[in-house]
């Protein structure tokens, strides 16, 4: 039989990368990690990880105990739930969401969900998909709203196996200029227009897809700043510091001054969707990812 300790063990192994870090993590000693991993690989005969001098990685048997190690940890804490609304007949629901998505979406579908499922306790994580996907996969929350820049969240065998994604609307990024810009009566632009311009931008990830973006087109774009918040970065457009990348549905409530304007086809685009475990029947969560589609549908971009 597999210890579920263990398991626990060798998920901090993997989310750390060396013993040391992990031992920290969990309150245990180096020696300790060390000893619960080998009598791990004992249990289930492989090498669950590769020892060097540099930390140590997961084998391929490895990667196959964490995702195993996931599962367990998510349907103790499904099954931890499920016990304590025996005692208060009120079931928990903790939703992960990044910020423009949670604001566009989630107020009118939390609404429409306690109204189908009265007494709903709801729990709300901000944070960005690479932080709240794994806490899916955990069992810490219920679902993450969350997006891509380069497509649809891949399921299936994987570092998100065990997820299930449900897309919700595809979020195009607009330019936005000030409105005395040379640019900014332009019924669409194309980056490299931009070549020469200033930019101060919303998020991080926005700034890897114009250099990206940028190096492909062979030029180095001038940026000036980057926020972590787009109403800021529009603020900053509006003092004349720079342009920006905006998604479109960051781009509400309206600022004077600036102008908006697509970029052409094919331009940068946030998938945004659900994450959920795979393979569970949760009537609340049923009901909220509805909800989420329907406010979706009601999203007519800038």
């Amino acid at each position: 039989m597999i210890d579920v300790q263990r398991l626990r063990v060798l998920r901090a192994v993997a989310e750390y990368g060396s013993f040391n870090r992990a031992a920290a993590a969990l309150h245990l000693t180096p020696s300790a990690v060390s000893q619960q991993v080998a009598a791990l690989e004992r249990s289930v005969g492989a090498e669950v990880v590769a020892r060097s001098t540099r930390g140590v990685t997961l084998t391929r048997a490895g990667r196959i105990m964490v995702g195993a190690a996931e599962s367990v940890a998510a349907e103790l804490e499904h099954a931890r739930q499920q016990v304590a609304a025996l005692g208060t007949g009120r079931t928990q629901l903790t939703v992960a969401t990044f910020t423009s998505g949670g604001r566009l979406l989630l107020p009118a579908a939390f609404t429409r969900l306690t109204k189908a499922h009265p007494g709903t306790v709801l729990h709300v994580r901000e944070g960005e998909p690479e932080d709240t996907l794994p806490l899916v996969r955990q069992g810490a929350v219920d679902l993450a709203l969350a997006y891509r820049f380069d497509g649809p969240l891949p399921v299936g065998p994987g570092p998100r196996s065990g997820l299930e994604w449900t897309p919700l609307l595809e979020d195009p990024l607009h330019v936005v200029l000030p409105l005395g810009h040379r640019l900014a009566h332009q019924t669409a632009l194309d980056l490299t227009d931009l070549a020469a311009e200033p930019w101060v931008l919303g998020c991080l990830k926005t700034e890897v897809y114009l250099r990206r973006f940028a190096e492909q087109a062979g030029f180095d774009p001038d940026i000036r700043g980057t926020t972590t918040d787009y109403f800021f970065a529009r603020s900053l457009v509006a003092a004349g510091m720079g342009i920006s990348l905006i998604p479109s549905i960051a781009l509400a409530p309206g600022m004077p001054g600036l102008s908006t304007v697509p970029v052409k086809s094919p331009g940068p685009v946030r998938h945004i969707g659900v994450a959920t475990i795979s393979g569970r029947d949760r009537p609340h969560v049923t009901t909220l990812i509805q909800a989420l589609r329907e406010q979706a549908t009601r999203h007519d971009g800038p």
